[in-house]
């Protein structure tokens, strides 16, 4: 054995490889993980905001069919519930912010809620969990679901009609009738009687000072 050389040395070698070895594993292994969890975070992202973004559609017809019956208050009440809109529109635009957050809607995709106005969403990740960094992981995707409800703001109550006017005396017997004087078409009435959060609204046809789309409903994720 030459002289100064650690006879340890050549043993202590191959350990210091394992370990490095070891340590790079566990690196990868935290990266790996670290990958898949983003990917699950950024399909709950893309679930959240494709839910919200059907709701707030559906918000959005619900105004402009209201605003096409607003001289008709007897013809408000399923666009102040929230009913009366089209969901393959709101769905529509679901599928588009899915797409804008890398992903598309899946297993059922879009769904209008059962007993209350919202909708339910299910995506998958285009990318898929591992990046192809971890064997077996290639063609699995990540999915999520969300649920975007609408809350209706606002009350109707239509005001107590006028009492009609009273009745006209006849002309005494034998006096020359008059002739009748023509009567102006009445202007349209202020509609009065809606409430949103407790602030009242009149609507007057001629100056129409309007709810926005936020005032009627509230769009919000679902536990």
């Amino acid at each position: 054995m030459p002289a100064g050389r650690d006879p340890e040395a050549g043993q202590a070698f191959p350990v210091y490889v394992t370990v490095v070895a070891g340590l790079l594993f566990l690196a990868f292994v935290y990266f790996a993980v670290g990958q898949a969890a983003a990917t699950r975070n950024m399909g709950q992202t893309a679930a959240d905001s494709a839910a919200l973004a059907a709701a707030q559609d559906a918000r959005e017809q619900l105004r402009d069919g209201w605003l096409d019956v607003i001289l008709d208050p007897d013809a408000w009440g399923a666009y102040l519930r929230g009913e009366e809109y089209d969901t393959a529109s709101a769905c529509r635009y679901a599928a588009e912010f899915a797409a804008k957050n890398d992903a598309e809607l899946w297993d059922g995709g879009c769904v209008r809620l059962s007993g209350e106005e919202g909708f339910r969403v299910r995506i998958r990740t285009l990318g898929t969990v591992g990046k192809s960094l971890v064997p077996g992981t290639e063609d699995r995707h990540a999915s999520a679901t969300a649920t975007a409800v609408l809350e209706p703001r606002c009350a109707f109550e239509a005001p107590e009609p006028p009492p009609p006017p009273p009745p006209t005396t006849p002309a005494p017997s034998g006096s020359a009738t008059p002739a009748p004087t023509p009567t102006p078409s009445p202007e349209p009435e202020p509609i009065t009687g809606l409430v949103c959060d407790g602030v009242e609204w009149t609507i007057d046809p001629e100056r129409p000072r309007l709810p926005d789309a936020a005032d009627l409903f509230t769009v919000r994720l679902a536990d």
